[in-house]
């Protein structure tokens, strides 16, 4: 007789594989032998003729006493997804998970005797506690292994906070996010309604600000200690709360959602919320501004002062430096606010916020195209500067440290090539590496170096090249070879 098979009404619904009930629900609070255990004897049950389909093979494939498989397996049928049918010789069937679903599951009465009594009790003959009921808070304590004092008084504080018509469900949701922080014991839940009652006074004074008089419920504790974690004080969170009660939307459910806000803004003190508030018109009326200086337009200007004005705003940048740069955008065919955005970060980088030093740096880089035109001139090219020819500049300048003089000489010898920008940059480059700095070392200095594009002429040999490029490539040997 095979050790591990299915069910008839497991093997006509053809379930294989693991459900997902199993893993979500099951696995994550049973014990590491029990999974395995679970877990290989599903896999046994698709083989249930197999002669290795025995209880010795079985405990020898998951190096586990026998003992311990089958003590596994007793914890499988507490939880109601399997039947020990015999233990001479053990034999098990694997139950349909919707069975547990449908409330088929059998719990030993004697089990939670005292616990059905003191539960009740808590709700001090406001309500009974149907039967429904018990079988939740039964099935919770199987599947998350929490003690039936814990529980217990997890009931009574949501009843303390929410009085007598608290239902079942709420508990449920309390117990389980309690569960899956590892609060499990009695000692554990005390010490966690200890660290509530220490906010009881500041929460208190919360609620008041509101205008809302009860007691605290615990998912707004977790909200107020949510807060105080990501940086509010108390007296700014009274301080939000009660401008939101001037404008009759008072709960903590929307108080959350204010915090947030000004948390994504980085505004975490009384001051710096008034400032905004304050200028809010102004920052919509720049928001405006801004997206007309790109060409762009969005109905919802709140998301444009939360996500890109207020934090130019915190970086520093003035009100005219950030038009000054969306007006720069738009003329480089910038037209969205990511891409300001992006540029607004890479002047922030350079130490550029405000329109003076904004307009020193493009008056800057103005002269320093006039510079680079007049090279580009002087060697025969006619076309306006690009961004490859500023960037061989910046080296030569700032990388190599070639003086404007020595440029300019450059440019002289690269006249008439066919690709005179990289010709004087392949010059500057010989000169740089041999530490020429001078136009009289320079003029000394008997051999040009070879252009990028001039390989001797052994590299000419079996490659295919056009006429032109031909005469050019010869040309450019002939006079390095000189």
């Amino acid at each position: 007789m095979a050790f591990c098979k299915y069910s008839t009404e497991y093997i006509a619904n053809n379930q294989t594989e693991v459900d997902n009930i199993f893993i979500n629900d099951y696995l994550p609070s049973a014990p590491e032998n029990c999974v395995k255990v679970y877990l290989y004897g599903l896999y046994l049950c698709g083989s249930s003729l197999k002669a290795d389909n025995s209880l010795e093979n079985f405990a020898k494939h998951l190096q586990l006493e026998e003992d311990e498989v089958v003590s596994c397996f007793m914890y499988w049928q507490e939880m109601g997804l399997v039947q020990v049918l015999s233990t001479t010789p053990v034999e098990i069937r694997y139950i349909p998970l919707k069975n547990i679903i449908s409330g088929t599951k059998l719990y030993k009465p004697e089990k939670y005797e005292v616990f059905n009594r003191q539960a009740q009790e808590l709700f001090e003959g406001e309500r009974q506690i149907t039967k429904n009921e018990y079988y939740e808070y039964y099935d919770f304590l199987e599947r998350f292994h929490m003690q039936q004092e814990a529980l217990l008084m997890i009931i009574k504080y949501c009843i303390d906070s929410k009085k007598s018509n608290v239902g079942y469900n709420y508990i449920l949701t309390v117990a389980k996010n309690w569960a899956n922080e590892g609060i499990l014991t009695a000692e554990q839940v005390e010490e966690k309604l200890c660290e509530f009652e220490e906010t009881s006074k500041e929460i208190s004074l919360v609620l008041s600000a509101l205008g809302i008089k009860r007691n605290s419920f615990i998912e707004e504790k977790n909200l107020y200690k949510k807060w105080q974690e990501i940086g509010f004080n108390n007296d700014v969170i009274i301080f939000v709360a009660k401008s939101l009660r001037k404008k009759n939307r008072a709960n903590f459910e929307k108080l959350d959602t204010l915090l947030m806000k000004y948390y994504s803004l980085n505004l975490f003190s009384i001051i710096e919320i008034e400032n905004f508030e304050a200028k809010k018109s102004e920052l919509y009326s720049l928001a405006r501004s801004v997206n007309s200086a790109i060409g762009v337009y969005y109905e919802n200007l709140e998301t444009v002062v939360e996500n890109y004005i207020v934090p130019w705003k915190n970086l520093g940048f003035s009100d005219e430096a950030i038009l000054e740069i969306a007006t720069y955008c738009r003329k480089a065919s910038i037209r969205t606010l990511e891409g300001l955005n992006d540029k607004i970060q890479k002047f922030f980088k350079l130490g550029i916020v405000s329109v003076e030093s904004l307009h020193s740096y493009l008056e800057e880089i103005i002269q320093t195209d006039k510079e680079i035109q007049l090279i580009i001139n002087k060697i025969g090219l006619e076309r306006k500067v690009n961004y490859l020819d500023r960037e061989f500049f910046k080296t030569w300048t700032n990388a190599w440290s070639m003086s404007k003089q020595l440029i300019e000489y450059a440019s002289t010898l690269a006249q008439n090539k066919t690709q005179p920008m990289q010709y004087m940059n392949s010059i500057l480059s010989n000169w740089h590496q041999k530490g020429i700095k001078t136009i009289e070392k320079a003029q000394k200095n008997s051999s040009q170096p070879k252009s990028p594009l001039a390989p001797n002429k052994e590299e000419l040999k079996g490659r295919t090249y056009k006429k032109e490029e031909l005469d050019a490539l010869i040309q450019s040997i002939d006079e390095v070879e000189i």
